[in-house]
């Protein structure tokens, strides 16, 4: 099963049908429970389980059941999708359970999926969501957060709190698994967004040819990628280190973009298949499709081009 996706808001929905959650900033998995074995699944189907040894317990709690949430990491009280890139992408047991030590994980649960064996999908949020809060999953590294009357006003809080934004839902809405609804609305405060890797320059001020930016690209509309510009800001040490790694073997000889890139910007560009997705913050999009003074965040291996994509 994929998860639900929500539709970007046009404006904050209001009135008794709706509710409003925090909208987090991490990695969405589905986490399925069966006979004492979790299992985690990326939005892209992807197993995740050994990536986040600090959720095991939740195989302990109730011998079937099916969630739905989010992973995030905290970095002085607040989610960073920052702080979580560095958990993404590992898979050697050993080493997971050492960065759980010291970079714990929680999952915010937003959803009920199944229980017991019975599908609830067919629900309505209503019935879904109070299910889920009698379920009591109150943990040290889960937890089920609040749900608000006021959008508006969780928005304001969300956005002073320096929080990613809302997520408004229609109470009567089932759950569509592996589509994009307009019963789910979401509304975030800052321009985050997800992009493909294009090429890969390396830094000006240092001879050994170590990666210090890369060339990314958006969706153009017909199945391809223009340019968006370059990504320097962010990328350092470790995160210089996983994208030289990831990208070594994705190597083109001419550029992947459909929109010209400009020559100051393709100088010494190493070209790349566009199949690398990396998080991204900037002030904006401009009307041209450029990233306005862009951060790297972290290379996002719950996410797949064609994911970008399909996106509205």
């Amino acid at each position: 099963m994929r998860p639900m996706l929500a539709t970007r808001a046009t404006a904050i929905p209001a009135g008794a049908e709706w509710i409003h959650e925090v909208k987090w900033d991490g990695m969405r998995v589905l986490a399925d429970v069966r006979d004492g074995v979790l299992t985690l699944t990326s939005r892209t189907g992807n197993d995740v389980t050994a990536s986040y040894p600090e959720l095991a317990g939740l195989s302990g709690l109730y011998d079937d059941m099916l969630l739905d949430g989010e992973v995030v990491a905290l970095d002085g009280g607040r989610p960073s999708f920052g702080a979580l890139a560095d958990r993404m992408h590992v898979r050697d047991r050993r080493k997971a359970e050492r960065l759980a030590a010291t970079r714990p994980v929680t999952l915010m649960v937003f959803d009920l999926l199944r229980l017991y064996g019975a599908d609830l999908t067919t629900q309505p949020l209503s019935a879904r969501r109070e299910m889920l809060e009698r379920l009591d999953l109150d943990g040290r590294h889960w937890q089920v957060p609040p749900v608000y009357d006021d959008g508006p006003e969780l928005f304001a809080a969300t956005l002073e709190q320096g929080l990613e934004g809302v997520v408004s839902k229609r109470l009567s809405s089932t759950y569509l698994p592996g589509r994009r609804s307009t019963d789910w609305l979401k509304s975030p405060h800052h321009t985050t967004i997800s992009v493909v890797v294009g090429g890969w320059r390396a830094e000006k001020t240092n001879e050994s040819g170590r990666l210090g930016a890369v060339l990314v690209g958006l969706p153009d509309g017909a199945g391809g990628w223009r340019y968006a510009g370059g990504l320097g800001s962010g990328i350092a040490g470790r995160a210089a280190t996983q994208l030289a790694e990831a990208l070594a073997p994705l190597r083109r000889q001419d550029s992947p973009f459909s929109t010209e890139v400009p020559r100051i910007d393709a100088v010494g560009v190493t070209w790349v298949e566009p199949t690398l997705v990396v998080e991204a913050r900037a002030l904006e999009v401009t009307r041209d499709g450029r990233l306005r003074q862009p951060a790297y965040l972290g290379i996002r291996t719950d996410l797949t081009p064609r994911d970008l994509q399909d996106e509205p």
